[in-house]
């Protein structure tokens, strides 16, 4: 594909949805960028967009063409940063995705990143949906869990465990269950992974495995929610720690049956191996390794 400024046009336009918007961002009129496109959309031999004289939406071989082009356009800035002496200092945007709840452990540590780097810009994706790290444009993941992808790089952030855990005032009003068995005859409140439909098993030690026949009194498909209901007195949670820290730290929520938790589970953070690790995802993997999951 010889015409890189009609593939530029055509992505900043799929982007904005306005002639008029992607002109102001590179420097020429909305009338420029359309007669780019219109070429772009003849050597191509397809209509990238429908144009009315209200907007502009894109077709489906347009949503096909921006994915494939944004991307495109992703990899030669990155190869430009890693070739030019100027990237050697960490900039420009960086694109990570990770689970809602991600933002307890994260967002706490990025002022002193943000300060480090000023020049990187982090684009955050809070999301429980399981992305594709490469088809969705992302410079890098942080998940749970076992890692199965073998076309990621990887490097461990640090370890978590899930609790059990209840408001004082419900259990005042309940009583505290001193055994696994006791759990049965308490309102538990209950995570529904959003993605599957099925409910979190709580996974805890014992002899004979996890109670079977726990009572659900609520179901939350968010664990903020989850967090809330417990604090709410609705009943007992399971919930992972770093969720919890700060209503234990207060006196809102009570651990349960400590000596049954289970070992911890692991955050990790990904990026395609196929990447050349630039600066920015360099520091930023570095500094998350040293600076996550050390309070808790």
């Amino acid at each position: 594909m010889d015409n890189l400024n009609g593939i530029v046009a055509f992505v900043r336009t799929a982007e904005a949805l306005s002639f008029v918007a992607a002109g102001h961002k590179l420097g020429v009129s909305a009338s420029a960028v359309g007669k780019t496109i219109a070429k772009l959309e003849q050597s191509l031999g397809v209509r990238l967009f429908h144009r009315t004289t209200r907007k502009v939406t894109l077709t489906d071989e347009g949503r096909h063409f921006y994915d494939r082009c944004h991307r495109i356009l992703e990899d030669l800035r990155d190869a430009q940063d890693v070739l030019s002496e100027a990237a050697q200092t960490p900039r420009g945007k960086l694109r990570v995705s990770l689970p809602a709840i991600g933002y307890r452990f994260l967002l706490p540590a990025l002022p002193e990143f943000t300060r480090l780097y000023p020049d990187v810009e982090l684009d955050l994706d809070f999301n429980d949906r399981l992305v594709d790290v490469v088809e969705g444009g992302f410079d890098a993941v942080i998940r749970s869990g076992t890692l199965t992808d073998s076309s990621l790089m990887s490097r461990r952030l640090g370890a978590f465990c899930f609790m059990l855990c209840a408001s004082p005032g419900y259990l005042a009003q309940a009583g505290v269950p001193r055994t696994l068995r006791d759990l049965e005859v308490h309102a538990c409140v209950r995570y529904r992974f959003p993605t599957t439909g099925k409910l979190q098993p709580w996974e805890l030690l014992a002899d004979g495995g996890e109670p079977a026949n726990l009572r659900t009194a609520i179901t939350c498909n968010n664990m903020e929610a989850l967090r809330e209901a417990v604090i709410a007195d609705f009943g007992i949670g399971y919930m992972p720690d770093f969720l919890a820290h700060d209503a234990l730290a207060t006196g809102k929520l009570t651990t349960l049956l400590d000596e049954h938790r289970i070992a911890p589970g692991q955050f990790s953070i990904l990026w395609p191996s196929s990447r050349q690790l630039s600066p920015k995802l360099r520091v930023f993997v570095d500094f998350m390794c040293a600076k996550l999951f050390k309070g808790l």
